[in-house]
């Protein structure tokens, strides 16, 4: 009997001390100035091992999440609010930044550096490699007529692959130059994802699908296909050599110009595809010489050389002149082509975006550039939709 009142005791007595102690925490922590009782003051320094301490200058850490693989993944992104903001005052998202696309939450793991290196999530690119091969395409047809649907099908194919393996090869040579880069040192092969050699394989593979393409072709066209390769595997190296990187860009990326009325026509016509050519080249010193104006500051520092480091100040002034270039061999091949008259229509409306680009575009914001240039899809797609039509009332 002894026992229980004694046990019954320290019970209460432990009770009363957990419920005095938890009254206790619960005031010093929701509401600190309730207390009355005065407490032993702990060490300061004996929490900062283990919590940084902030003051009301110091910036309070943030936490980010983003949704990743097939679940929700928690990231604890220690940043400061200063340090996250870029040069215009926090309006543009850091560069340095990993962007969470498609390929990050739908692709395997081990795929995604292979996806990232053929810049399978950024199809601007395949865009702006496919479209002069679509407008050659598009001319090679009878009048009255559409073209060549498996024609397109298959250089659509073929400007996706050739535009990964393009990649490849410029990650593969431009990894030292990536790393220095804000834009480029997260890319899979600067950043140590991929090895140079996996990297060479992957571009093994695009090739080797490439050339299954390339020989669904007349005889002819593999010649003049195969031909283009010396410049891909050159472009990278060129803004070493010269300031002018974006002309050598035109001349491989416009290929499709000549390619494609050769795999219709079996051989070119220089009067029509010559012109469609070079207005391609100026079209890209346009659109790339706009995209290099991002990386400028990064460019100096590493020294590689650019039209943007080139014209400075003067750069509109330079791309009008190769806009209007642009338009005039466009008129000209449309000419020579004998092509209807709602072509030219089209080729006006096309001629307005090209200006609105070169008019409104602030060369001093990446974010702005990169807009102006991702809109120059829009400009393709006109100047096809005007060839389509102007093919069909011819």
């Amino acid at each position: 009997m002894a026992w229980y009142w004694v046990g019954g005791a320290s019970r209460r007595l432990r009770k009363s001390s957990l419920s005095s102690s938890t009254l206790y925490l619960s005031r010093s922590i929701f509401n600190p100035l309730s207390s009355t009782t005065s407490h032993p003051t702990p060490n300061p320094n004996y929490l900062k091992p283990f919590r940084p301490q902030y003051n009301q200058f110091t910036p309070i850490p943030t936490l980010e999440f983003f949704k990743s693989d097939w679940g929700f993944r928690f990231v604890a992104h220690i940043s400061s609010s200063k340090e996250d903001q870029s040069s215009n005052g926090g309006l543009e998202p850091s560069p340095s930044k990993a962007e969470v696309s498609w390929i990050d939450l739908y692709l395997p793991k081990h795929a995604r550096p292979y996806a990232h290196l053929a810049r399978l999530d950024k199809p601007i690119g395949t865009w702006l490699l496919a479209w002069p091969c679509m407008w050659s395409i598009s001319l090679a047809a009878s009048p009255g007529n559409f073209p060549d649907f498996k024609m397109m099908l298959l250089f659509g194919c073929g400007a996706l692959l050739l535009r990964g393996a393009g990649c490849t090869i410029n990650d593969l040579l431009d990894r030292d130059i990536d790393t220095k880069v804000e834009r480029t040192k997260l890319r899979p092969v600067a950043s140590g994802l991929l090895s140079p050699f996996q990297g060479l394989s992957f571009l093994g593979f695009q090739l080797l699908l490439g050339l299954g393409i390339l020989l669904q072709l007349n005889n002819y066209s593999r010649i003049l296909g195969a031909s283009s390769l010396l410049l891909v595997f050159s472009y990278p190296l060129m803004k070493r050599w010269t300031f002018w990187p974006q002309a050598y860009l035109g001349l491989t990326f416009n290929w499709g110009a000549l390619l494609g009325w050769a795999a219709v026509k079996g051989s070119l016509d220089p009067a029509i595809v010559l012109p469609l050519y070079i207005s391609g080249v100026f079209w890209t010193l346009v659109y790339d010489t706009i995209y290099a104006h991002q990386d400028k500051e990064d460019d100096l520092k590493v020294g590689v050389k650019s039209t943007a480091l080139r014209f400075g100040d003067s750069t509109k002034e330079w791309i009008t002149g190769f806009g209007i270039a642009s338009i005039s061999s466009l008129a000209l091949s449309g000419f020579n082509a004998e092509i209807g008259w709602p072509y030219y229509a089209f080729l006006a409306a096309a001629s307005g975006q090209l200006a609105w680009q070169i008019w409104t575009v602030d060369l001093s914001s990446r974010a702005d550039c990169n807009r102006k240039f991702v809109s120059n899809k829009w400009f393709g797609a006109i100047i096809f939709s005007g060839i389509l039509f102007g093919r069909l009332s011819s």
